[in-house]
């Protein structure tokens, strides 16, 4: 991938207790606020997918390229989301996508 590519970064996350699923959407909704990502939505999983029920929050981002990822990383909003939801989930899976 060159730092050029417009880049996808898709980020599942589940609670580690049932209880606690606002709390973790509460915590990455912060992270909407970034500057640094051109599209960014924190979404609950509607668990229509009969087959899969691990996800219960979803990050959706679209950045310019892997610096505005990286800036976007490098906010003080994205360690104060981590700092809330890291204790609050037990799987947590990212992909990032050039197009």
């Amino acid at each position: 991938m060159s730092d050029a590519e417009r880049l996808r970064h898709v980020v599942f996350f589940r609670a580690r207790n049932r209880a606690d699923v606002d709390r973790v959407y509460d915590g990455l909704s912060i992270l909407e606020a970034n500057p640094h990502a051109d599209v960014i939505s924190v979404r609950r999983n509607t668990h229509s997918d009969a087959l899969s029920d691990e996800v219960d929050v979803v990050v959706y981002a679209e950045f310019r390229d892997g610096q505005a990822l990286a800036d976007y990383k490098a906010h003080p909003l994205y360690q104060q989301s981590i700092d809330i939801v890291r204790p609050l989930r037990d799987m947590r899976v990212a992909a990032d996508i050039a197009f």
